[in-house]
């Protein structure tokens, strides 16, 4: 019934139900005239009208149906220092870390152009394979970076936490997490005490830094205040993303991250409800909103050595939540992708190899 009144409503806006010139009918009749057709449009809602229900069924198969078809990759840059998180900053440019050469780069989306933006970050340690400055985020037009993997617990002698970036060469710790870990372990087994914050996402004036491996997500102030916002199993949670006070959160699932375990969830600020939005790919490692459509960034296959090495190469994909709680491939064939951005038409996906890539038309209009 709903529904019907909705699609007819849709169909008078577009001139296919007759309208009344008001200037031409007195008010009484205006009135009567709008509860005519009240009944009217009530009466054809409320039949099993064949014709009513074609043309919902026509309007449904509109809304959902995606005509944009992903055109080829192209490479538009390659980072010297491998990569790891990015953002969308400033100017519309792509903002990427680069944990082996401790820096953040700029990336120019139009000439692929690199400057860099910001450096002298602890570096990531040998033999590790992940780590140093991982993520980055802006907030208020003032970057924040967060470093992980680096404190004396791995071997290391820097600050695990969020680091503000006062100028090229210049950061403040704003968040000691290593120390707050340490001080408040997980429910889960953990071989790090320090954590490994894989991501972080702004959220008012304040972040949310998902712990991949103390399996939770952490509610950070500009000021310092850590708190435990969601806890979770053995999940290992990654990739974070917003819908107005939703949190969207990527979960690659514990080795050897089958795809049943790789999903999508959401929860909210102060709830302890999670509900699982979709399932089914490997080893999830973003997720990211076009617009109003959600997708998530599967690595692969994973390379089957050690915890925490990553997926066998060009087996990484792009997937679209469907409504269904299911996942559809939209690109396929990446190499160990580790983030992904959306800007308007264009999908840029980051590689663990240092390789920028973008991809023209894998999102839909609208793209706000």
């Amino acid at each position: 019934m709903k529904t019907k009144l909705i699609m007819i409503s849709k169909l008078s806006r577009r001139n296919l139900l007759p309208r009344v010139n008001r200037k031409l009918v007195p008010a009484a009749l205006r009135i009567s005239t709008s509860m005519l057709l009240i009944v009217i449009i009530s009466f054809f809602a409320s039949c099993d009208n064949p014709i009513f229900e074609e043309l919902e069924k026509a309007l449904h198969e509109k809304k959902n149906k995606c005509e944009s078809v992903p055109g080829p990759a192209q490479l538009l840059a390659t980072l010297q220092g491998g990569a790891a998180g990015s953002t969308i900053g400033p100017g519309g440019a792509l903002y990427v870390t680069e944990p082996l050469a401790g820096r953040i780069s700029r990336i120019d989306p139009k000439t692929g152009d690199v400057t860099t933006f910001a450096y002298g970050f602890p570096l990531q340690l040998p033999g590790i394979g992940v780590g140093g400055v991982w993520d980055v985020a802006f907030l208020g037009g003032t970057a924040y970076a967060i470093v992980m993997l680096v404190g004396p617990d791995v071997g290391g002698s820097d600050v695990v936490g969020i680091y503000r970036i006062d100028g090229p060469n210049s950061f403040t710790v704003i968040a000691d997490i290593g120390a707050f870990s340490i001080a408040n372990p997980p429910n889960t087994p953990f071989d790090v005490p320090t954590g490994v914050q894989y991501s972080i996402q702004t959220y008012g004036g304040a972040f949310l830094v998902a712990d991949g491996h103390h399996n939770r997500v952490l509610h950070v102030t500009r000021d310092g205040e850590i708190s435990e916002i969601q806890a979770f199993g053995n999940i290992v949670p990654t990739g974070l993303a917003l819908s107005g006070n939703t949190i969207y959160l990527a979960q690659a699932g514990p080795i050897p991250h089958l795809p049943e375990n790789g999903k999508v969830v959401s929860f909210g600020p102060k709830s302890p409800i999670v509900t699982t939005v979709a399932s089914g790919a490997r080893m999830l490692v973003d997720v990211e909103f076009s617009g109003h459509t959600l997708f998530a960034l599967s690595q692969g296959f994973w390379d089957d050595v050690v915890e925490g090495t990553p997926a066998e190469p060009h087996t990484g994909s792009i997937v679209k939540v469907n409504h269904d709680g299911t996942f559809t491939q939209v690109v396929d064939g990446l190499d160990r992708p580790t983030s992904l951005e959306f800007s308007n038409n264009t999908t840029y996906i980051v590689s663990l190899t240092g390789e920028i890539w973008t991809i023209e038309g894998v999102n839909c209009p609208p793209f706000l």
